[in-house]
């Protein structure tokens, strides 16, 4: 996974997918839409890792021509579930070479919205288990859902997220908190987590009973390791 660019006021982040789709020769069969919408989410999540919220998107389409508008479909979807309007959107498709595989990747650019807080002023949890390929279709119930984040960062409930993609917990743990963590529960801490399936979250309070009435028993407290 990769994290945000800062270029002036400028946030941008960007998440791909190759060989995910409804080409034959996929090593992972998912409708379009649904691979463009992953595509997104993960984007999305490392904008409001940042604080940010994107005000453009761009849309990098492999796959041909005729993908592009369920790719748009995907990424529509993900926003109307948020309960807000798609940003500007521009791209452009590959038409030239028919490919085998499917791919698509999705820039946002966005603008800070909020200030970040640090990390080690808060308790740290994790949110969503760590899913990948057919797994993320298959037990969807288990994957963090947006609009709670989303409500949950507008509500104060959380003040920080940080997603977790295919290098898994303990690496993204690492890389936000500069040490190594120790988790209160019985996950995969290398485990890939495929498209952000799971996050970590940082609360203001340490009452897990509450944040579980907001995302369900998906969530599990960590600790910083001494």
């Amino acid at each position: 996974m990769r994290h945000e660019l800062q270029l002036g006021d400028w946030i941008v982040t960007s998440d791909n997918s190759a060989a995910i789709g409804e080409k034959p020769a996929d090593a992972v069969f998912a409708a379009d839409s649904t691979t463009a919408k992953f595509a997104a989410r993960v984007a999305l999540l490392e904008q409001w890792a940042a604080e940010s919220e994107p005000e453009a998107l761009l849309v990098h389409n492999f796959s041909g021509e005729a993908q592009w508008t369920l790719y748009l479909e995907g990424i529509t979807d993900l926003f109307t579930e948020l309960g807000r309007p798609l940003p500007q959107l521009a791209g452009s498709s590959e038409t030239n070479m028919a490919t085998l595989q499917s791919g698509i990747a999705v820039t946002m650019l966005g603008k800070r919205k909020r200030k970040v807080v640090q990390p080690d002023g808060l308790y740290w949890y994790i949110y969503g288990m760590p899913l990948v390929g057919k797994a993320v279709l298959e037990q969807s119930e288990s994957m963090a859902d947006l609009k709670k984040i989303a409500d949950a960062l507008s509500s104060g409930l959380i003040q920080r997220v940080w997603p977790v993609g295919s290098k898994g917990i303990a690496e993204e743990a690492e890389l936000l908190f500069g040490q190594q963590v120790h988790l209160l529960a019985d996950i995969d801490m290398d485990a890939s987590a495929g498209p952000a399936s799971c996050v970590l979250i940082g609360a203001a309070s340490a009452d897990t009973k509450v944040l579980k009435m907001h995302f369900g028993n998906c969530v599990f407290p960590i600790s910083l390791q001494e």
